[in-house]
């Protein structure tokens, strides 16, 4: 009959998706990984010394070569690659996503990620703290002073000793970053982990908080992890080549 409103089904809801991203999901944009077969620290045992946080406050040569190790780092130099790409495309398709990174190299802002949907659990290196008065800076000045001569730049706000703002060994991380991570891994409907070993805590528990509370946890890493039993799916293949395809998968309602 002319004029009748025809029922509508309403609009498919779409979940809310978490993933918890470690350093693998990075190597294809040139920066190395820590515990993998060619991780950092099984390739040089003493660049751990260089994170460690009593160490870097206590000696002063530590420091110094912190800075060098800094100013070498390919993080600087890295740009996002296809899995940071992907990551950044399912939230603008409109699903609803969070992502909490292991990570300090700021690819997933550069890929588009916006701020807001971003928890970084270990800091970020493109930023400088200092111990002290707790004044924050770009690492890129602090690295123009190293460059023109200073190789263990002091705060110019009070004179305390500068570190990179990312958690030392032996720092605590956020507890604020980390008690919205937790709410983020219990909401969640799905849960990927990716690029991480899940052996670092407590991040690594999150994918047991997640699925505990019901998420569909799916793990993409070429390693075996602690988690692997409670997964819906777990993936070995590149993460380059497998993550596009399966977050092209959730951006479909439904």
């Amino acid at each position: 009959m002319a004029g009748t409103d025809t029922p509508q089904d309403p609009p498919a809801r779409r979940p809310l998706v978490a993933l918890l991203s470690g350093a693998g999901i990075s190597t294809d944009s040139g920066i190395p990984d820590y515990r993998g077969p060619h991780g950092l620290w099984r390739r040089d045992p003493e660049a751990e010394k260089l994170v460690t946080y009593d160490l870097y406050m206590s000696d002063p040569e530590i420091r110094r070569r912190s800075w060098r190790m800094r100013r070498e780092s390919p993080a600087f130099r890295a740009k996002p690659n296809a899995a940071h790409e992907a990551v950044a495309q399912l939230e603008r398709s409109g699903t609803p996503v969070r992502v909490i990174t292991q990570n300090v190299d700021g690819l997933h802002q550069m890929a588009g990620l916006p701020e807001r949907k971003l928890l970084e659990l270990h800091g970020t290196v493109r930023a400088v703290t200092c111990t002290r008065c707790h004044a924050r800076s770009s690492m890129r000045e602090a690295l123009e002073r190293v460059a023109a001569g200073e190789p263990d730049p002091a705060c110019l706000v009070c004179g305390g000793i500068l570190k990179s703002a990312t958690v030392m060994f032996g720092e605590r991380l956020d507890p604020q970053v980390l008690g919205k991570a937790l709410g983020v891994a219990k909401a969640a409907e799905v849960f990927l982990a990716v690029g991480t070993t899940l052996q670092v805590q407590p991040a690594g528990s999150l994918a047991g908080v997640a699925a505990e509370h019901g998420a569909r946890l799916i793990i993409v890493n070429a390693e075996p992890t602690p988690y692997d039993a409670l997964a819906a799916e777990v993936i070995r293949e590149p993460i380059g080549t497998a993550l596009p395809p399966l977050l092209a998968a959730l951006e479909q309602p439904g």
